[in-house]
């Protein structure tokens, strides 16, 4: 999904780093972008919660409508409505693509799946919301593995920084991946408070 507004613009107005790049720009101004982004304001419940829910939105880089339908999924499930939403959110390919240090950011991700680079289960999909199930491996197709950003991707050029996802098996040199299984809370590495989305959407 393509946004009007710089990635760092973005990140700086969610207060958190979208891209490896931003890093630096929200390091160095901590506060949101505009003329006025450096003065206090009140912020009230409503814009606490939305600014919860456009954090997560744009970590995954959906649509509100792709959010709002992913939610509304979770809710109808059992458990933890907030689980549910960030489980179901982690299993889009695009995702898995990103998590698996097969893309530098989850844009890169969605354009290489968008792009038809990518198989699941040996059928090429090219749909960055393809929802991946427990077992499925998804693999880089024969005809791309010899172009750039798959050569570096083998080298570990992309991996994730810390310890590897206990849901994924990775295997970096064959430009592959597995999901173990579904993906729990604490393991998922996104900066949200996925309880305040929930309160947004059942306003």
């Amino acid at each position: 999904m393509n946004h009007p507004r710089p990635k760092a613009r973005i990140s700086r107005a969610l207060g958190i780093a979208l891209t490896r790049k931003c890093v630096r720009y929200v390091e160095r101004r901590p506060f949101p972008p505009g003329v006025h982004g450096r003065q206090r304001r009140k912020t009230s419940d409503y814009q606490v919660r939305l600014l919860e829910k456009q954090r997560l939105r744009h970590q995954y880089n959906v649509s509100e409508t792709q959010l709002r339908r992913t939610f509304d999924e979770a809710a109808r499930g059992t458990g933890k409505t907030g689980e549910s939403l960030v489980s179901l959110l982690e299993r889009r390919l695009d995702a898995v693509v990103h998590r698996a240090g097969l893309a530098r950011s989850i844009y890169q991700a969605r354009q290489l799946v968008a792009h038809g680079h990518f198989t699941v289960d040996g059928r090429k999909v090219d749909r960055p919301s393809y929802r991946l199930r427990p077992g499925q491996v998804v693999g880089v197709r024969e005809r791309s593995r010899a172009s750039a950003p798959f050569q570096l991707a083998a080298t570990g050029a992309n991996a994730p920084d810390g310890p590897a996802r206990p849901y994924l098996s990775v295997e970096l040199a064959g430009l592959r991946a597995t999901l173990l299984r579904e993906p729990a809370r604490h393991e998922v590495p996104v900066i949200c408070d996925e309880q305040l989305v929930v309160e947004f959407y059942s306003r």
